[in-house]
């Protein structure tokens, strides 16, 4: 399996994360809670973590190929940046030692 994580600061990581969770849950199995959730895509997992004492949102992507991990960066990122667009969250994913980044 592949990983990709990206730890963004942001003025309310809950709120994002929620949108996020929320968002997808209408077409995927999706588990939402206070400072955490899980989204499945059909290609990988979207892990979100935004604990309470911190302004800051981290994504972790699981993936079993490149090109899986490649389009769950694009996708998750894509919505991420769409729902905090008055932030405009610049987003860096970093893979795990040894694979590559897109």
């Amino acid at each position: 399996m592949l990983s990709s994580e990206a730890r963004l600061p942001i003025g309310e990581p809950r709120r994002y994360l929620g949108q996020l969770c929320k968002h997808f849950q209408h077409k995927l199995p999706v588990t939402l809670e206070e400072t955490h959730g899980c989204i499945t895509f059909p290609g990988g997992v979207c892990t979100l973590k935004a604990p309470a004492d911190a302004r800051m949102l981290t994504l972790r992507l699981v993936a079993g190929d490149e090109a899986a991990l490649g389009t769950l960066e694009d996708v998750v990122g894509r919505h991420l940046k769409r729902f905090a667009f008055r932030e405009d969250p610049e987003l860096h994913w970093t893979r795990a030692a040894g694979q590559s980044s897109h």
